[in-house]
């Protein structure tokens, strides 16, 4: 069996463990990570949220931003655990984003598969690239060489 030890991971549950959980003490939720990327005309955005139920998912957009908040408690609970390792981060989780003016909020189209949220939000028909057609000066004449 292979083992690999970081202290400060260790350092940053234990720390998580003791003042994240008790009563009264503030704690910040904690981001997920995403990737974000243009495909085409929509944006695409990709949470990882392993273990987390799609009905512990609430996803909000107020004008130009978007919240994504969900929640993973324990799996294991009760009086005769033991725990052994805890790694996997539980609680709540959030992240926002500010969405440009070019994107079309109203349109947010969201899928949840094996962890991953995405959600596909298209461009906004006023921000796709467009051709402009040039018109020829009132008053100028073509001349054609012959």
């Amino acid at each position: 069996m292979l083992m690999r030890t970081d202290p400060f991971r260790e350092l940053d549950r234990l720390t998580q463990q003791v003042f994240g959980n008790l009563p009264g003490t503030w704690s910040r939720p904690t981001a997920m990570p995403m990737d974000a990327y243009r495909a085409g005309d929509e944006f695409v955005v990709a949470f990882d949220l392993p273990g987390v139920s799609p009905d512990a998912i609430e996803l909000d957009v107020e004008r130009n931003v978007l919240t994504v908040k969900s929640e993973r408690r324990p799996m294991v609970a009760g009086d005769n655990v033991e725990m052994q390792v805890a790694e996997r981060p539980f609680g709540v989780f959030s992240r926002q984003l500010f969405l440009g003016e070019a994107l079309d909020t109203e349109h947010v189209a969201a899928s949840y598969d094996a962890g991953v949220l995405t959600l596909r939000i298209p461009v906004a028909e006023q921000a796709k690239p467009r051709k402009i057609e040039i018109g020829a000066a009132e008053g100028e004449k073509k001349q054609i060489n012959a």
